[in-house]
């Protein structure tokens, strides 16, 4: 494939000329920190290392995150409305304004995360919205609800985008996907986790004097704090400067990364221009159709599962444990196919496939008037929502530091602001078979199929313009008739590659 040819490959053809693999090296990627020895590292050995250190605690984090936002659709069936004072409609707007200050924050998250390190900024979040999950259990009536949905918004806005920002900085192209989908996966166990922890929990009702509910969140809060004090030993930072490598391990996964099309894997100085670059780049603006068409579905799935398998007949506790198995499916599904988009490539027609099954499912949802056959659509459903591909495909798209935790950034954030929308769709007036809420997450479904679908064509036109030369850059002293002005002109291949990241002529995007 032309995504997997190696630098020396790329680099004879934008320069034309002859010359020998060392001096394509030189003069195409400096190589970071010569002096160092890395001929003794097991890579393989090392991998697993890294995985180690770097996905689990991730995952745990991200589970926390999951659970912490997604309880209050436990608690709502366990009085949460009755209990202070609100209607319907107002716990609706509760969940709707956690969406604005979690969406709108992102971007700049994802800019301080590179600019701090990932132990202080991940672990302040995690400390400061496990505080304030805990502070869900105190609420007393409709503007204190409002109040903690807001600030729990605040506090873990950048954490999703954040994480994949930081796997994406530790593993080449091929890689990403399995440890994405293995982090994600965490989403589903903490849907299915969710179900029987609030059962269980809700067991404590009126042991001092609260109701089971408010125990659910004061409990998950207060191991989230926990959590996030123990971050700021357990989250490492980047490779350049991550404490549980060596030092010649620490340039060997920085050498790998640069081979792989990362130059900037050594890290980068900030500039405004790479906040432009993914501004002004299609890939960020198709990436956000496909996050809407993924991000919508998965709110509107998560925080409502539980009310709609309560609403087909099922008690609230049955209701929740029902839940358990549609995630696990979720979470079971998720893991092959990370593996599958690593192994086999194509996460085109693997994402186009997975929001196939999501049309079918919501399909089913809207026609359906048989518990058991909704039943068995929302595990189509779960197909679909938790394994679509689409971080490891647009992260492994973007290169240069800032342009990809921008561009992820803005992407996630505009996926999750669709929340908003699909918070509101359940309506208790649509019960029992919500036909409003399955037809618009059917149609959201269906821009991420659009979107996903365009992603490919034109990743796919890219790269054959670039085959044909269309897109050479003029290197100074180097004759090339396919360099054109308009591409740039530069001094070395290095140059270009520094300053035009992913839009270099060389890059081969992956489809």
């Amino acid at each position: 494939m032309a995504a997997k040819r190696s630098f020396d490959e790329d680099l004879d053809k934008a320069q034309a000329v002859d010359i020998d693999v060392k001096q394509a090296a030189s003069d195409g990627v400096e190589l970071y920190r010569p002096e160092v020895d890395t001929s003794g590292i097991d890579e393989r050995k090392l991998l697993r290392k890294v995985d180690l250190w770097v996905v689990p605690w991730l995952s745990l984090l991200y589970l926390l995150n999951f659970l912490d936002r997604g309880t209050v659709g436990n608690a709502k069936l366990y009085g949460l409305e009755d209990n202070i004072g609100i209607t319907d409609n107002q716990y609706l707007i509760a969940l709707t304004v956690f969406f604005f200050p979690y969406a709108l924050f992102e971007p700049a998250s994802n800019v301080l995360l590179r600019k701090l390190r990932p132990s202080i900024w991940l672990s302040l979040m995690i400390f400061f919205w496990g505080v304030v999950t805990t502070l869900h259990g105190v609420v007393k009536n409709y503007a204190g609800l409002i109040c903690v949905r807001v600030f729990l918004g605040l506090t873990e806005a950048g954490m999703y985008p954040g994480i994949v920002f930081y796997i994406s900085s530790w593993y080449k192209r091929t890689e990403l996907g399995t440890r994405v989908a293995f982090f994600f996966s965490s989403a589903t166990v903490a849907g299915a986790f969710s179900g029987l922890l609030a059962a269980g929990i809700h067991n404590m009702d009126g042991i001092g004097g609260l109701e089971g509910w408010r125990w659910i969140f004061i409990l998950e809060g207060l191991f989230t704090v926990l959590v996030g004090v123990a971050s700021f030993w357990m989250v490492q930072d980047f490779p350049e400067t991550a404490k549980f490598l060596s030092d010649t391990e620490r340039v060997f996964i920085i050498r790998r990364l640069q081979d792989d099309m990362k130059l900037s894997a050594a890290g980068e100085k900030y500039k405004t221009k790479y906040i432009w670059q993914s501004l002004k780049d299609w890939k960020t603006w198709v990436a956000m159709g496909i996050y809407m068409g993924f991000d919508g579905p998965l709110f509107a799935f998560s925080l409502f599962l539980p009310t709609i398998l309560n609403q087909l007949g099922y008690t609230s506790t049955t209701a929740n444990l029902l839940s358990v198995p549609v995630y696990a499916w979720g979470c079971l599904v998720t893991c092959v196919i990370g593996f599958l988009g690593d192994r086999i490539g194509h996460r085109a027609y693997i994402n186009l496939v997975l929001f196939g099954t999501g049309l079918i499912g919501y399909i089913i949802l809207v026609a359906s008037k048989t518990p058991a056959l909704s039943y068995f659509a929302v595990f189509l459903a779960s197909s679909a929502i938790y394994p679509t591909i689409r971080d490891a495909w647009v992260a492994g798209n973007c290169e240069g530091v800032y342009k990809r935790g921008v561009t992820l950034a803005m992407a996630i954030g505009f996926g999750n602001i669709n929340g908003a929308v699909t918070s509101n769709i359940y309506r208790s007036k649509d019960k029992p078979w919500y036909p409003m809420g399955h037809g618009i997450v059917l149609a959201y479904i269906a821009i991420g199929w659009i979107c996903s679908l365009l992603f490919f064509i034109l990743l796919k036109r890219e790269n054959a313009k670039r085959d044909n030369g269309e897109r050479d850059e003029v290197i100074e002293g180097v004759d090339n008739k396919n360099a054109d002005p308009k591409n740039g002109t530069y001094a070395t291949v290095l140059e270009a590659r520094i300053d035009k990241g992913d839009e270099w002529s060389g890059f081969r995007y992956t489809l």
